[in-house]
């Protein structure tokens, strides 16, 4: 499947596809910027949404320790920005295909568009998942320690720890939408994937295994489980879509 960046055709000069790039990457970075903004006013609610798990585990004494005093403004910053990634993910994919689609044709266009839909909402499934999981995460981390000892947190190491758990499974369950594109570009096959199942099984357990951040085995579950499941959805979406 050829691929011609920029507005109207493959003869568009190349400054004229540059400035296109420019255009499109100063948007986003203004809705990132306005992202940011947003995401260091709500600092507070945000913070005690990322919080929540770990008061589900210790509700008496869930409070971070803080023994830097630039890690309150580091933190803060930190949040803000992960916030505007979060919220501007849309917007990101939506420039990058707006820049793309113009040079493909009419179906690979609605192609584009779903896969933008279904990347967006994937990620969003796999964050949500890892969210729901980070309970389970923290209790594991606190029992494996031993009961001698008194967990008091930093924020820092908290935050990237969550926020590292939020990404690495968005990104992971991103998975059958790479697969359904390999389909459609002809370099695999749902037989030949049928055939592999087994495996795929395994790669995908070694994989999860290397890729959950916390290393308990419930998040490894509730990321290995879904993933077992999208590699036979993405088969049943390359048959519908007419590969063999």
């Amino acid at each position: 499947m050829a691929i011609h960046f920029g507005r109207n055709s493959a003869s568009m000069p190349l400054s004229e596809h540059l400035k296109e790039l420019r255009s499109r990457l100063l948007q986003m970075f203004l809705v990132l910027s306005v992202g940011v903004v947003v995401g260091f006013m709500l600092y507070p609610q945000l913070l005690t949404l990322l919080q929540h798990p770990y008061c589900r585990v210790s509700p008496k004494h869930c409070n971070f320790l803080v023994t830097n005093p630039l890690e309150g403004l580091s933190v803060r910053i930190k949040v803000a920005i992960y916030f505007a990634l979060l919220i501007g993910l849309p917007a990101i994919f939506w420039h990058s295909w707006r820049f793309i689609t113009p040079g493909l044709k009419k179906r690979e266009r609605a192609y584009a568009l779903s896969f933008v839909a279904a990347s967006v909402l994937f990620f969003l499934m796999g964050a949500t998942t890892a969210y729901l999981s980070f309970s389970a995460a923290i209790t594991w981390l606190q029992n494996i320690g031993g009961q001698q000892l008194t967990t008091y947190y930093s924020p820092s190491q908290y935050i990237n720890l969550f926020l590292l758990m939020l990404v690495a499974f968005g990104l992971t369950f991103e998975f059958p939408v790479a697969l359904v594109a390999l389909q459609l570009a002809d370099l695999v096959t749902p037989r030949g994937l049928l055939r592999q199942w087994r495996y795929a099984i395994i790669l995908i357990t070694i994989a999860v295994a290397l890729i959950t951040p916390s290393g308990d085995p419930l998040s490894m579950f509730a990321l290995g489980l879904p993933l077992v499941f999208f590699y036979f959805l993405a088969i049943g979406v390359g048959r519908l879509l007419g590969k063999k």
